[in-house]
């Protein structure tokens, strides 16, 4: 007879969902403020006209997949211009180690999408099954009976609308929203749309209904970086046990003239999203929301202690107040050195950003010498070389351009396909010109190896000009 094999234990232990309880107070409404704001921006900035001409979207906002540009309002980037979303990834970065080294983790807790959304879902949670309580009833409830059935079904009905809203406003970034939102309608859009938008449908459902705190704690890298860019005074949120312990509930039998000021009601771990008690010290899982400084300040107000057994404050606070000191101000947090830098640095990115967007060129060209062959001996004995330009005119109409060459050189141009050195080139579009130079026979340039002169252009509307520098090869160049 063989026996029963004991199974080995689980190394990992069953995720237990988090059921925050309603809190109000400062924080708690800077939440909904920030909440409203992010999401308001996110979902109506498609839908926001901006008159660019006829010839242009009249979309804000919009990644233009098929012109290959990007808009935002009077801005245009194109392909080459690159570097101005490189900049604002470098500003973004440089900001999140700025606040970072103020605050803490300050955009996890207020602006990041997984706790704006997160936020929204839990909302709706209570709306329809009720507070902290009510959910944890009905969690622990093992029956299916209608009633949780219903309760349930209506909570992932509309969780589900929000995702889809979520997914839907995202792909009207890249398209006019109007069109779009009536293809979709109809089933007249592109495969790649409806793809998008189940992806992302799906995520947020997933992420902001059922993962919530897992997403922060394994899927985030930012709790792992994060205490590269803190030091002891930065601000972030923490329990003063030197006030608060020892614990206790405060009867007069227990010997309350003995205990802290923290009376172990939890309801600073029943607020947090993450399910974590701040009394324990800093944990990687804080997202530093301060719901519960919101808590644990009502408590404080209702048994008649002082307020800031949980607050936002810093280690070097700690030791300070521990001595009998008063902690130093806030402003002398914020304003140190390694704030300081990370606000010039991220200044000095932003001005060079606002610079190069003032001096770029409404007009530009590149040029490329046809290599093979490098150079043409005609009839005359003079000397041609060939060159392909590219011409870029970023206005909303189309322009006459001019091309020329250096005023003292002697090199003669022509255009191929053209009568005179003028092209018109459409709006806001990419003109390839085949441009011919020649040198006359005998003259220094048809004999030398290299020559450096500039191809010009002129915008014959308004003026404007652009040139750039290239190399004529003559007869001993080969």
């Amino acid at each position: 007879m063989s026996e029963t094999q004991p199974s080995a234990p689980s190394l990992y232990a069953a995720r237990e969902p988090i059921f925050p309880r309603r809190v109000r107070g400062h924080f708690r409404n800077l939440k909904w403020v920030l909440m409203l704001v992010l999401l308001g921006i996110y979902y109506v900035t498609p839908w926001i006209r901006w008159d660019r001409g006829p010839e242009l979207p009249d979309q804000a906002v919009l990644v233009d997949m098929a012109g290959r540009r990007f808009f935002f309002f009077f801005i245009e980037i194109w392909p080459h211009e690159f570097y101005f979303v490189a900049g604002l990834l470098i500003m973004a970065g440089l900001g999140l180690f700025l606040f970072t080294s103020a605050l803490g983790r300050v955009w996890c807790g207020y602006a990041c999408p997984q706790t704006v959304w997160t936020d929204l879902f839990i909302l709706v949670e209570r709306w329809i099954e009720g507070d902290r309580n009510a959910r944890l009833r009905l969690h622990r409830q093992k029956k299916w009976d209608m009633r949780k059935a219903r309760l349930r079904l209506t909570k992932w009905v509309v969780w589900l609308l929000i995702a889809l809203a979520t997914g839907g406003a995202w792909v009207f970034y890249f398209t006019d929203a109007p069109t779009l939102l009536v293809d979709l309608v109809t089933g007249n859009a592109h495969p790649v749309a409806y793809t998008t938008i189940a992806i992302l449908t799906a995520t947020t459902f997933a992420f902001g209904g059922f993962a919530r705190e897992q997403i922060c704690i394994y899927a985030c890298p930012w709790p792992r970086i994060q205490a590269a860019m803190m030091d002891e005074e930065t601000l972030t949120v923490g329990y003063r046990d030197w006030r608060g312990e020892p614990r206790g509930k405060h009867r007069k039998a227990e010997g309350a003239e003995n205990l802290g000021d923290c009376i172990d009601c939890n309801a600073c771990v029943n607020v947090c999203p993450m399910g974590i008690d701040i009394r324990d010290g800093q944990q990687m899982a804080c997202i530093t929301c301060a719901l519960c400084i919101d808590a644990c300040d009502d408590v404080m107000d209702k048994i008649g202690k002082p307020r800031g057994l949980i607050d936002y404050l810093a280690l070097s606070d700690e030791t300070r107040e521990r001595a009998g000191q008063e902690p130093r101000r806030i402003w002398k947090h914020i304003f140190r050195p390694r704030v300081l830098l990370y606000t010039a640095l991220w200044s000095l990115v932003g001005v060079g950003l606002l610079v190069a967007l003032v001096l770029r060129p409404e007009i530009e060209l590149t040029v490329a010498p046809v290599r093979n062959p490098t150079y043409v001996v005609l009839s005359d004995g003079s000397i041609r070389n060939t060159y392909d330009v590219r011409l870029l005119n970023k206005h909303g109409e189309d322009r006459p351009f001019r091309l020329s060459l250096s005023d003292d050189a002697i090199l003669q141009i022509s255009l191929e396909g053209e009568t005179d050195t003028t092209v018109d080139v459409p709006a806001n579009e990419t003109h390839l010109q085949r441009v011919y130079v020649t040198a006359p026979e005998g003259t220094p340039e048809a004999k030398a190896d290299r020559t450096e002169f500039h191809i010009w252009v002129e915008d014959l509307t308004t003026g404007d000009r652009a040139a750039k520098a290239t190399i004529f090869n003559g007869r001993t160049s080969q």
